[in-house]
């Protein structure tokens, strides 16, 4: 039963992978983004720890097979900066800055103050069109919320590939925003449990 359940984990990185995929034909599958945003916290909220990280991400098992089968990665220490507190939790308050002003546009979709951009945000910067895509079948905020969700997911795995051929192959993993949010929730039901245990 454990071999088969290992069998399993050990390809997760085809979910990161299509999910990329099937967003350059139809932005609605950005939508499914939302069970890697969920699924950690979920994961560590329950006593689970970092075990998502760990075990399940898709995109670090991407990285890593990128990095190391296919030998892209330059395999050299991630510079010490970007293991620090201080790098990781301002990494965190900039990455939940932008998710929030994503979905402040999508509120402005949604009552009618803005229309529907159909771009994709690459790097917080560079607007890429993505009108090729018919979204007419849904509401615009539903729209909106995928185009912005699918630029930060697409956005996060670009910066993952640079540090992945700067450095190791899971150098994203060191200060990525999800794994410094599910390590301070740890930290936070450790405390609480020891608290209580005194």
């Amino acid at each position: 039963m454990k071999k088969n359940k290992k069998s399993i984990t050990e390809y997760m990185w085809i979910i990161s992978a299509a999910y990329l995929f099937l967003g350059l034909f139809n932005i609605l599958f950005a939508w499914l983004g939302l069970i890697c945003f969920l699924v950690p916290l979920i994961i560590s909220l329950s006593g689970g720890g970092k075990s998502y990280c760990n075990i399940y991400c898709g995109r670090g098992q991407m990285l890593d097979l990128i990095g190391n089968k296919l030998k892209l990665s330059r395999n050299k220490n991630i510079p010490n900066f970007l293991r620090s507190k201080s790098f990781r939790y301002g990494f965190l308050t900039f990455f939940m800055t932008m998710f929030v002003v994503m979905l402040f546009n999508t509120y402005l979709v949604f009552n009618g103050t803005n229309e529907l951009k159909e771009v994709v945000k690459i790097l917080w910067t560079f607007k890429l069109p993505w009108n090729w895509v018919d979204t007419s079948m849904v509401s615009p905020w539903i729209a909106q919320f995928a185009f912005g969700f699918y630029s930060m997911m697409l956005t996060s795995t670009i910066i993952g590939i640079i540090t992945m051929l700067l450095y190791k192959p899971r150098s994203w993993c060191v200060y990525c925003p999800m794994g410094t949010m599910t390590q301070l929730i740890s930290k936070a039901k450790y405390d609480a449990s020891k608290c209580q245990s005194q």
